[in-house]
């Protein structure tokens, strides 16, 4: 979520005395960071926030400022629950509102007629927003299929969110004009999937008509535990790996660099090869060439004497 950081807000400022030239000097100086209407922020703590956390800042001061009622929805309520998002923009806080009509768009703020049900409404950090499920449900409508399994996938590893859940929300606008690409969506979640990544990955497998693979799976040989993979085509005898370099960077155990983790999972891979398994990786990048992927998976396949077409 990124460090705490205290909104400024212009009515308690001039509570104490403060006037609207020296608000506005503070700003004009690069002190302070306005992000709302009469709402500012340190522009250093800002400048250290990553995406997420500037569109949290920015959907607390649009809701705090917004009528009584409103409720913080969409990817803003995706950002507050702190389910991952992919390729989906952040520059516009989504409030929903339970009426007919009114919904409006301007350059920040996205306001959405909608009926919310009662249970489909929460609070998170003192904020009105939508339930998980409700969350995931209005994705699922609004967002692309990637995008949403993406948030879907993520909001069921990441809680004790359940798809049948998102189906109950989903069926109740059962005449949504998104209605079935959402149930497309959702049918196709997971929440064994544990990374954007991987969620890509998922997305390219059923584009590119390939098996859908077992994520997650624990493989072991004759000498007891021999590691945890990405995704198993058990009928094929291949593991895929995607490869983020998260697991080579930041995440390298203490005492050890990335050239170790990346000799150990040399032996690993080495080792599943030994008993018996194909292996298949590609990286995020190669993610941007699905049939790249699938040429090398249905490669693997073909070494391991699999099915013959797919």
């Amino acid at each position: 979520m990124g460090e705490q950081t205290h909104i400024i807000r212009r009515p308690d400022q001039l509570s104490i005395g403060r006037t609207d030239a020296e608000i506005r000097q503070a700003c004009a100086s690069g002190t302070w960071a306005r992000i709302h209407r009469g709402a500012y922020v340190d522009s250093g703590h800002l400048s250290r926030l990553d995406a997420y956390g500037r569109h949290r800042l920015r959907a607390e001061a649009v809701a705090c400022a917004a009528s009584p009622g409103a409720t913080v929805s969409h990817v803003s309520a995706a950002v507050l629950h702190g389910f991952e998002l992919w390729n989906t923009p952040l520059d516009v806080v989504h409030l929903s509102r339970n009426r007919r009509g009114g919904g409006r768009k301007s350059a920040r703020r996205h306001v959405h007629s909608t009926w919310l049900a009662d249970n489909e409404i929460t609070e998170v950090d003192g904020l009105r927003v939508t339930t998980p499920a409700r969350t995931v449900a209005d994705l699922a409508r609004t967002l692309t299929f990637e995008q949403a399994l993406v948030v879907g996938n993520s909001a069921l590893h990441r809680s004790r969110l359940t798809k049948d859940a998102v189906a109950a929300s989903l069926a109740l606008s059962p005449n949504h004009p998104r209605h079935r690409h959402a149930l497309h969506a959702l049918t196709a979640m997971d929440s064994r999937i544990e990374s954007v990544g991987e969620s890509r990955s998922l997305a390219l497998f059923l584009h590119e008509h390939l098996p859908l693979p077992e994520p997650q799976v624990d493989i072991h040989d004759a000498r007891g535990f021999a590691g945890r993979v990405d995704f198993l085509w058990r009928e094929q005898r291949t593991i895929g790996e995607f490869d983020g370099r998260i697991k080579y960077g930041r995440l390298v155990p203490a005492g050890r660099s990335p050239e170790d983790a990346l000799w150990n999972e040399k032996l690993r891979e080495d080792r599943l090869r030994d008993a018996g398994w194909e292996v298949a990786r590609w990286t995020w990048a190669d993610l941007s060439t699905p049939s790249l992927v699938a040429s090398r998976i249905l490669a693997a396949f073909a070494r391991s004497h699999g099915a013959v077409s797919y």
